[in-house]
């Protein structure tokens, strides 16, 4: 049986203004949990179960996931610690799905801590290409670097502290010039030299990226292009219309959002307290137009930042039309060479339609599942003037 979840009079009003049924933050606790294996380890199911004391039921629509009952917790198991099973709702696998990522693929994360949809990315990159993970706030870029090596995915993927807003770096592809007698870049390791030290100190109480900060390279593997590189080459600028050739194959835009359709997530504010839900949600700033702001903006860099013909998916967890197909329908409206395209793997989904065409929406009543928006995007070549 759900439980009732006594809301605050605030975030009452803040889903009434947008048309969201309160009551469904009393679904939480019937809503499964979802875990996704690591690729390799199927033949564990069995005793991942015997060890956590339930069935996994493998999802017919999201290769690799399973859905658990809600009650149980997987931090504790075997194969979660030595990092062959993941949590991660299957909303946000159906995200990272939707960008049809092929070996030898270069992707960008733009939003990418805590990691876990980094991880996916990697995982169906295999054994080519690289990821690039963007992110904003340090704590959480340290946590997706512990992700990473946790799940031995760090080889191919470069991770950087930068505002996605403006962060302007192609994927490595260009190969590093040894003629030169600057110093390059060497394998990495976790010890930073004292001077590289002494600034982080410095901006150590600054939790978030101040926005005209320079991208800072926070890891890098040792397949993801780096290592040989002088820092000019990695720091590169291009032009913008060279993005077309050099930008990157698969763009995903997760972007910041109120988290009003995570349900697990804002029952645990019950825990927290209800006015830390007030100044992390529902803030003035955020629910008004500066958070749509930020998120129009990243939708618009991860867009500048991708390949011609290559695909970025725009998502967040909020099942607010202002956060999504609002969104998404200004962005098309100012770019003649972006195309909103059908997600076809869709039609298996439990999902149902967005407000705008060609979108989907999870939620816990249809989905069984958070609440996520899922848009794509193609980049077509740019409409020439016709005289």
């Amino acid at each position: 049986m759900s439980k009732k979840v006594q809301l605050p009079e605030t975030f009452v009003r803040f889903l009434e203004a947008n048309g969201i049924d309160p009551s469904i933050y009393n679904e939480g606790d019937s809503l499964p949990r979802y875990v996704r294996l690591k690729p390799g380890f199927e033949d564990v199911v069995q005793d991942i179960e015997s060890e956590i004391k339930c069935k996994l039921e493998q999802l017919n629509w999201l290769p690799g996931f399973y859905s658990i009952p809600p009650h149980v917790h997987i931090a504790r198991s075997k194969a979660y610690q030595q990092g062959k099973m993941y949590g991660i709702d299957a909303a946000s696998g159906a995200a990272v799905s939707a960008l049809c990522i092929s070996p030898g693929d270069h992707v960008l994360d733009l939003c990418a801590a805590p990691g876990a949809k980094l991880c996916m990315m990697l995982d169906l990159l295999g054994d080519e290409g690289t990821a690039t993970g963007v992110d904003v706030a340090r704590h959480r870029l340290s946590a997706c670097r512990t992700m990473l090596q946790k799940y031995g995915l760090g080889e191919r993927s470069r991770l950087f502290l930068a505002d996605g807003t403006t962060f302007s770096l192609p994927p490595t592809t260009t190969l590093p010039c040894g003629s030169c007698d600057e110093e390059t870049f060497k394998l990495w390791t976790s010890r930073r030299p004292y001077k590289e030290r002494k600034q982080v100190a410095k901006t150590r109480n600054n939790f978030v990226l101040p926005h005209d900060a320079q991208p800072e390279l926070f890891f890098y593997g040792q397949n993801s292009g780096v290592i040989g590189l002088k820092k000019k080459e990695l720091f590169r600028s291009l032009d913008q219309n060279d993005y077309a050739n050099c930008g990157y194959d698969k763009v995903l835009v997760d972007a910041e959002c109120t988290h009003d359709g995570s349900i697990k997530h804002i029952q645990k504010f019950e825990q927290w307290g209800w006015t830390t839900l007030e100044r992390r949600v529902l803030d003035a700033e955020r629910t008004d137009t500066n958070l749509t702001a930020l998120q129009i903006n990243l939708l618009r860099n991860g867009f500048r930042l991708l390949k011609q013909g290559g695909i970025l998916v725009y998502s967040t967890c909020s099942l607010t039309h202002a956060q999504n197909e609002d969104v998404v329908d200004q962005f098309l409206a100012e770019s003649s060479s972006a195309e909103l395209q059908e997600i076809e793997m869709a039609k298996e989904w439990p999902c149902r339609s967005g407000r705008t065409p060609k979108t989907v929406r999870f939620d816990p009543s249809t989905s069984a599942t958070s609440g996520l928006f899922v848009a794509r995007i193609k980049k077509m070549a740019p409409e020439k003037n016709v005289l």
